[in-house]
């Protein structure tokens, strides 16, 4: 059944403080969620992405998944006039169509329009994920829900969009947000279905955020079951944080029929939440189709992502967006 077309409630937000975020603040931002409480839904406990599994639990620690590496004998060049043979440089293997978890090395305008969120709720630092979208006011950052707005609960604030980040290094500078947005449903009672933030970020220096970055695409009501790709920064163990990693893989929906989800085999950990879907994705050009953000995983099942699915609400809710 298609979910209803949902109201949009908008936050002015107050442009974090320059001196706010310094290296040692972000070093010590948690990945959201860590203190929020755990929720039951139809009698299964949902844990968001960024959550432990239970009160007291500890999360999973998870063997890092690296890229695979391709083996055999590099090519050789033709004779330099000396006499050396040279051996010419070894073409980059191209990324795993599906992986778990894989750090992303090809490049493209994903390494780019993907980056870290840092904000405040309720007075503690926090890290998240997002992507700079392609939009009509050119400031579009698209986010997870529990990324803008902690449910029926408080906004967040000294939001901070990092776009390109590698290592703490900063390559375009950072975006405060000036209006946020969610969906009525999230807003009012924390639904899963809606967990959608975007946020339109102030445009330092006159330039516009998709004008220094690029953005990506958003796809509305897309075919289900397609092949995914979803990017993040996940900071709980066995990561830390600071590169880009991602998932790949056929999505299916939610086996607990708690929600219109769709679900990917991905072993990201906290602070991926928030993080970029791309279906239809081109891993040479890093360009793809934006359909969801990671959401959260079901306390019996750490090796599956689920993320929203963008129907007739999300397109509402970034239409506002993108007039602003």
């Amino acid at each position: 059944m298609a979910a209803p077309v949902a109201d949009v409630v908008e936050h002015l937000a107050t442009p974090a403080p320059a001196a706010y975020w310094t290296p040692e603040r972000m070093a010590r931002a948690v990945p959201i969620g860590l203190l929020s409480t755990v929720k039951r839904v139809g009698g299964a406990v949902i844990s968001p992405v960024t959550s432990p599994v239970t009160s007291g639990a500890t999360s999973p620690v998870m063997s890092p998944v690296m890229s695979p590496v391709t083996s055999g004998v590099l090519p050789v060049s033709a004779p330099a006039r000396s006499g050396r043979v040279r051996q010419a440089a070894a073409p980059a293997a191209m990324p795993a169509a599906t992986t778990s978890g894989s750090r992303w090395g090809a490049g493209g305008s994903v390494t780019r329009t993907t980056g870290r969120v840092f904000l405040t709720m309720n007075g503690v630092d926090f890290v998240c994920s997002a992507s700079a979208a392609h939009s009509a006011n050119r400031d579009v950052v698209v986010t997870a829900g529990h990324c803008v707005k902690d449910g029926a609960g408080a906004w967040a604030e000294n939001w901070t969009f990092i776009p390109a980040y590698d290592g703490g290094r900063q390559p375009y500078g950072t975006f405060s947000a000036r209006r946020m947005f969610v969906a009525g449903p999230w807003s009012r009672k924390g639904d899963d279905d809606y967990d959608v933030g975007m946020v339109a970020v102030t445009a330092p220096g006159g330039q516009h955020l998709t004008d220094a970055v690029g953005g990506q695409e958003l796809g509305f009501e897309p075919r289900r079951g397609q092949r995914t790709y979803g990017f993040g920064f996940p900071a709980d163990p066995p990561y830390d944080g600071e590169r880009l990693l991602y998932c790949a893989g056929t999505v299916h929906g939610d086996p607990q029929r708690q929600t219109r989800d769709q679900g990917m085999r991905c072993d990201l950990t906290a602070g991926a939440s928030g993080g970029p879907w791309l279906s239809g994705f081109d891993p040479v050009t890093g360009r793809g189709v934006l359909t969801s953000v990671s959401s959260f995983k079901y306390s019996n099942d750490h090796g599956t992502m689920y993320g929203p699915y963008f129907g007739p609400a999300v397109r509402s809710l970034f239409h506002v967006a993108e007039q602003a």
